[in-house]
């Protein structure tokens, strides 16, 4: 088991931040390696997408449930993935705090499980290229809030 984790600022209110972090149509636009995305329902949501993980490459479809939910302060979602041969499975939980009127902290852990190969040999380097991965999905995300005022009828931005 690896756990990361990490603490962000973005300079929007805790609202907009918590809409587009717990809207998997809105988050998912900043996952580096994206292909396809399908709500299920309003738990539930696949994505499939190539991301390289050392000497693994292919299609990673991942699988993912809300667990938890408490607008606008914490979430937690479950996620599982896999590759033939290989799985991943990662949860993550996200709490969000005013830092004033226009900004919000958001403090985010994540517990990641690897198996078969990516287990063997992905783990390796998985520390760096994890926080590389969250530093540039919050960077997205920043990026899109800063940009956009959007809403919930609006489609989801596209990553800068």
């Amino acid at each position: 088991m690896m756990h990361f984790q990490g603490d962000q600022t973005i300079k929007a209110p805790r609202e907009r931040v918590w809409e587009f972090l717990t809207d998997p149509r809105f988050a998912t636009t900043c996952a580096p390696g994206l292909e396809r995305l399908e709500v299920l329902d309003d738990r539930r949501f696949r994505a499939v997408g190539k991301v390289p993980v050392g000497p693994i490459k292919g299609a990673f479809i991942v699988e993912a449930v809300w667990l938890e939910r408490e607008a606008p302060e914490r979430a937690r979602v479950r996620a599982r993935g896999k590759v033939p041969g290989h799985s991943v499975e990662i949860e993550i939980r996200l709490v969000l705090s005013a830092s004033g009127p226009t900004a919000t902290a958001v403090h985010w852990e994540a517990d990641m499980k690897l198996k078969g190969l990516l287990a063997l040999t992905g783990g390796r380097g998985f520390q760096t290229a994890a926080n590389a991965a969250a530093d540039a999905f919050f960077s997205c995300v920043k990026a899109n809030l800063k940009a956009s005022a959007f809403t919930e009828t609006e489609q989801a931005p596209v990553p800068p």
